[in-house]
């Protein structure tokens, strides 16, 4: 009777194992596939490819489809592919001169020559395995841009521990990326443009040699804590350590002494020099997020970041984002960001620097400011996918609008619309 018995025994385990392999709840039950659209418009009067003096209006369409496909119980794998053409008054000013004879060249008027527009691609595959009990979670990526004159490879990868129930989550990512230039330098800086040339009283000769390094490398490596504090609050803290060498400069952005003279072709001043500035770079952002759940129609995301590095830029960030829910099917995202930093040791206004420094730059975006950002948005979510195109049901419509205000009179706004698909 015992031998029965142990018989029984083993099959009800086998049996029992068997039940508990064939409903192992999946990572990702289906096939999900997100679908983003966003307008950015900007202009100010600061542009960097004129040394701080001119037009930097610009305008971006991006397109970007993200698919996340469950290879098994375990494993998704997740595709990130992106296109994003711009058309831009400064960069077109890398050469003034190129252009329909009836344009004036002028740092405020864009030039309509090749230097006007650019188009990035994007692709960014990542894999990610969980374990069993799910508390474990391994991932790997790359990625690959290209566009004119700048092209990236990037590897990565990252793992979260989640322990206390899974209330408590540990996460670090480690990155690399190696970056390639095709320096587009100033049009009069290129080799016998203007050779010996002269204008007015003097003879134009730039302080100007090409860079020796064209590529740039940055490593990043990422810590973060995520804990549930209570029933309505959760909680995390972030840590960043970035290192970057090689061609940090940009090589078309102007500057502009004020020990030499000034060279004009009409309204557009020959540069002097262009942006130098070290090979080296140290970055640490440290910050967190706090999120607090009011009630069933209202959660209030609060989120801060320091930042610091060693050219001087020190820089805050505090943004609070209420998400209120109107319906079973609609929330609003009010939002606001303030931003403020210190100037980077090497900025200086245009002809402010002197020619015999090691570094410089005109580029306002490492000068001292604060930025106010204000947001709205709505989304619209349905659990059930309701709506059908072709034989995915549609989840969720985001669309989203921020309007950008920076001390430095540079304004932007930006739209973004998002859809996701699940099958």
């Amino acid at each position: 009777m015992q031998k029965y018995i142990f018989i029984f025994l083993v099959f009800l385990g086998a049996a029992l194992h068997g039940q508990e392999t064939t409903y192992k709840k999946r990572v990702l039950e289906t096939t999900e596939v997100d679908a983003l659209f966003s307008y950015y418009s900007q202009d100010g009067a600061n542009a960097a490819v004129s040394g701080g003096d001119g037009s930097e209006e610009l305008t971006d369409v991006t397109s970007t489809v993200i698919v996340r496909l469950p290879m098994n119980d375990d494993d998704v794998l997740t595709l990130d592919v992106g296109i994003s053409a711009y058309s831009s008054a400064s960069s077109s000013n890398i050469n003034p001169l190129d252009g329909s004879v009836n344009e004036r060249a002028s740092p405020f008027i864009a030039s309509s020559g090749a230097s006007q527009s650019d188009v990035l691609a994007h692709i960014n595959p990542t894999y990610q395995h969980s374990s069993d009990d799910r508390n474990k979670i391994w991932n790997a990526n790359a990625y690959f841009s290209s566009e004119y004159d700048y092209s990236s490879l990037g590897v990565g990868g990252g793992y979260a521990q989640l322990f206390n129930e899974k209330n408590t989550e540990v996460t670090i990512n480690a990155k690399v990326y190696f970056d390639s230039w095709n320096p587009q330098y100033p049009i009069e800086l290129r080799d016998g443009f203007f050779d010996d040339r002269v204008m007015g009283t003097g003879t134009y000769a730039p302080s100007f040699t090409t860079f020796d390094s064209e590529t740039r490398n940055s490593y990043s490596l990422s810590l973060g804590v995520t804990q549930i504090l209570s029933k309505r609050m959760q909680g995390s803290l972030f840590l960043d350590v970035v290192a970057q060498d090689g061609l940090l400069s940009t090589p078309f952005q102007r500057v502009y002494f004020s020990d030499k003279e000034d060279f004009f072709i009409e309204y557009f001043q020959l540069a002097d020099d262009v942006e130098r500035l070290p090979d080296t770079r140290f970055k640490i952002p440290i910050g967190g997020r706090l999120n607090y759940f009011i009630n069933d129609y209202l959660v209030l995301r609060s989120y801060y970041r320091f930042y610091t590095d060693d050219w001087g830029v020190t820089s805050h960030t505090a943004s609070l984002e209420l998400p209120i829910k109107i319906s079973s099917l609609f929330t609003l995202y009010p939002t606001y960001r303030y931003y403020t930093q210190t100037a980077a040791d090497y900025f200086y206004a245009k002809e402010e620097a002197v020619s015999t420094l090691d570094y410089y730059t005109s580029d306002y975006d490492l000068s001292e400011f604060n930025a106010h950002q204000y947001g709205f948005g709505i989304r619209y979510k349905d659990i059930f996918t309701n709506a059908k195109l072709l034989s995915f049901g549609l989840k969720t419509i985001d669309l989203r609008f921020s309007n950008y205000d920076r001390s430095d009179g540079l304004n932007s706004y930006i739209f973004t619309f998002g859809t996701t698909f699940v099958r």
